[in-house]
Formats: structure tokens, sequence, C-alpha cells
């Protein structure tokens, strides 16, 4: 053991030691936190562009009701048809929106354009002269649409879910798809980003001879374990170092973002924007609610000890593959036919995790998905969310240690021969006889 913590001591150190570590780990969450102020400063700020649409109004009913944005401006057209489209040649960013005298039984309108129409232009035009139609056709209907709207139902669920003690909490299935989500991405990345680089590590050595000096003094096995267990210590260290500087980050820059907000998002007009519709307001109150509680209820430390878990797990078990790929061949072109089946399993579950076990996370896949030690790293993170049985995580981590386990050994038997191959390109025939040989 003292020889294998030498060797996780120095693939450690040399990692965490690199000018490319400590960029990538100091500037990722400064990336993410350009990117989150930059999306919302963009997002609240006007940008000061304002199309202006010239409206020829032959039914008499629509313009007079049309309502200006600060990104949308309508005139009345004070000219003919033809002369208009004439002047849309030599404008830009102007419309002309003809609308015809049987608006109420075509729906159909023209938009022509100096240049192409944004789809927002087009929607926020559709939707106030859908909404116009609308109202005008309940009128002549002799409906009052102001009874209409208060008669429409405002249907919430609060969902409940009964724990083994037969208390009731809170629960929110969009948290626990975003929970579920997040970790599942993480878990995937970082096999395959921290799983090839014990791989090309094992290749490097290799083809440097470098190899030959450490087996004299080490077991193959001893180098392997100390290889996948020093780089898989470097990203905890990475993710660590992620989660408290883009923790401390993203409070900082919120604060500063809060101080620096525009005046049109100051406290009256929101209030005035508020009490302009009551029945939104009381929505999103209800909503703000249901999330607050639902956070309030996600049991955090037993996620985040799952997440270390089944990280760990999947890392040292692909880990493991990755080694005995890397030991079997002399360059990466050539692991790319070993590639495959190993991370068939990896990609198959994540294209799962969208399409079925968000859908059915206590169905037959979910639960199967979640016991193979090659796919529960995955499937397993995307239904502890919404609650999972702790006979059925008993069992899956269980069975996912025996995994490594399992795939250690085989691993290392191939890797004990392959580490000293050179010059001779691998098959499956050969892994196979690699596997077989005593020692």
């Amino acid at each position: 053991m003292k020889k294998t913590f030498l060797i996780i001591g120095r693939e450690y150190l040399s990692r965490v030691k690199k000018k490319s570590f400590l960029l990538v780990t100091f500037l990722v969450p400064l990336l993410f936190l350009g990117m989150w102020g930059g999306a919302i400063a963009l997002s609240i700020q006007d940008t000061g562009t304002v199309s202006t649409i010239k409206v020829i109004d032959e039914s008499s009913l629509i313009l007079s009701k049309l309502e200006e944005s600060p990104s949308l401006k309508f005139e009345a057209a004070d000219l003919p048809a033809d002369e208009e489209k004439d002047r849309l040649k030599e404008s830009e960013n102007q419309h002309l929106l003809i609308i015809p005298a049987d608006i109420l039984e075509s729906e159909h309108m023209q938009l022509l354009s100096s240049q192409k129409a944004s789809l927002f232009v087009q929607k926020a035009i559709e939707d106030q002269v859908a909404d116009i139609i609308k109202e005008t056709r309940l009128t002549q209907a002799g409906i009052d649409i102001r009874t209409l709207e208060s008669m429409e139902p405002k249907v919430r669920i609060t969902s409940l879910e009964i724990t083994a003690a037969g208390e009731e909490q809170e629960s929110n299935a969009g948290i626990a798809m975003g929970i579920g989500l997040f970790a599942t991405f993480m878990i995937y990345l970082t096999l395959f980003i921290y799983g090839s680089q014990v791989m090309r590590g094992v290749i490097e050595e290799k083809n440097n001879r470098v190899v030959e000096v450490i087996i004299s003094s080490v077991k193959p096995f001893q180098l392997m374990m100390g290889k996948i267990l020093g780089i898989g210590l470097v990203g905890l260290t990475q993710f660590l170092l992620w989660i408290i500087l883009s923790g401390a980050l993203f409070t900082v820059g919120g604060i500063i973002l809060a101080d620096q907000m525009p005046d049109t998002f100051n406290a009256e007009q929101m209030s005035q924007m508020s009490s302009a519709d009551p029945a939104q307001e009381e929505m999103q109150n209800n909503i703000i609610q249901d999330i607050q509680g639902s956070l309030a209820g996600v049991d955090f430390p037993y996620l985040i000890a799952c997440f270390l878990f089944y990280f760990l797990g999947g890392y040292l078990l692909y880990s493991a593959l990755f080694a005995a790929v890397g030991s079997a061949v002399d360059n990466e072109t050539e692991s790319q036919q070993f590639m495959l089946p190993i991370t068939m399993p990896l990609i198959f579950t994540y294209i799962m995790a969208f399409s079925v076990l968000m859908k059915d996370p206590h169905g037959p896949i979910g639960f199967w998905l979640s016991m193979i030690p090659l796919t529960s790293p995955i499937a397993m993170m995307i239904r502890i969310p919404y609650g999972v049985p702790m006979w059925e995580l008993a069992l899956s981590m269980a069975l996912l240690v025996g995994g490594f386990l399992l795939t250690t050994w085989v691993a290392a038997r191939i890797y004990r021969v392959g580490i000293l191959m050179y010059g001779k390109k691998a098959s499956y025939k050969e892994l196979i006889k690699w596997f077989s040989y005593k020692r």
C-alpha cells in the first residue's frame, strides 16, 4: 500500500501543479459567472431597437386597439398600399401590416418588411390581433369578456409526498427534474473527462518507456490503482474548488447586480406592474411559495452524499476499463475500437434519462438501469430526487462496489500484460488471451 500511496501522490501532485489545472479550476467559475451576469444584463436592458409598424386597417376594428411596447410602435399608414410598399425599400426596420376587411372571418393578414421580420415581431402582432378578434367576437355575441375572464378556473396542484413516517411534505417534480438532470450531466461529463485522462496517462507512460522502470519496483495492479485513485482525487479537488469559488462569485455577483438594477425595475414600478394584474400576481406568488416549500423539503446533504458516492463509484469502474484500454494500445487512435463498447452504456443511459427515466422514474426500466453497475451512476442520480426506497439504494450501491471490484480484477489482468506490449495492434481476441494468462 505504501507504493500505491506514492503513485497516488505522484499522479495527484503532478496534475494539480500544472498551470492548465489552475487555469481551468479558476476560469470555469468566472466564465459561468460572466455568462450568467451577461445574460441577465442583456435581457433586462433596453436594446434601443424599435420596430415601426405601419398599419392599413381595412376593417377599422384592429388599429385603434393595438398597444405599443418599448420595441414595437404602431402608426396608421398615410399613403396607399402601393406607395407604402415603395417607401419600405428606402427604410430600415420598417414594416407594413395590411389587415383585410374580412379579418374576423379570414383571420389572415400580410406583413411586409424592409428586412426579414423577426419571430418576436410576428408573434407579438399575431397575439395582439388574436386577442382583439376574440374580444370583438364575444362582444358581438353579447358576452362580456370581463365576466368570462372572471369565470376562468385557475387550477393548481399542491404536490405532497407521504413519507415512511406517515408525514406529508411538499414535493415538486420540476425541482426534482432539475436536480436530477444537473447531477446526471455532471457525472456523465466527468466520467468521460477523467476516465480519458487515465487512458492518456497510461498511453503516455507506455510510449515513453517510463512504465518499464516503474514496473520494476511496483506491481502492475498497484500502478493501475495508484493512477486511477490519484486522478480521481484531482477530479474531487476540482469539484470542491468549483463549488466554493462558484458560490462565492455568484453571491458577490448577485449583490452587485441587484445594486446596479436599472430604474425600470424599481420597487414602485414593480408594484404597479403587480397591481395591474392581481390574478397573475397571485399565480406568481403561489409558484414562488411552491418552489420555496419544495426546496425546503430537499435533503441536500443526502443528495450530495449520493452524488459523491456514484461519482466515485462510476469513475473507479470506468477508469479501470479506460486503463485497460490504454495499456492495450500504443496511441489514442487505436483506442477508438475499444472505446465504443465501454461508453455505450453511459450514452444509452444518458439518452434514457431524457426519454424514459424522467417520465417514469419508478418504473421497471428505471429500476434495472439503476441496478446495473455500468448504468447506475447516471440512472440512480435521476431517480434519487424523486425518492428511492432505501433497500433499492443500498442494493444499487452494493452492486456498484461489486461491479467495480470485478471490473478492476478483469482490467488488471489485461493491464499487467498489455502495459509491456509494443508495436502490436491489439484485438478483442488478444485481450481475451491476455486475461486468461496465468501469473
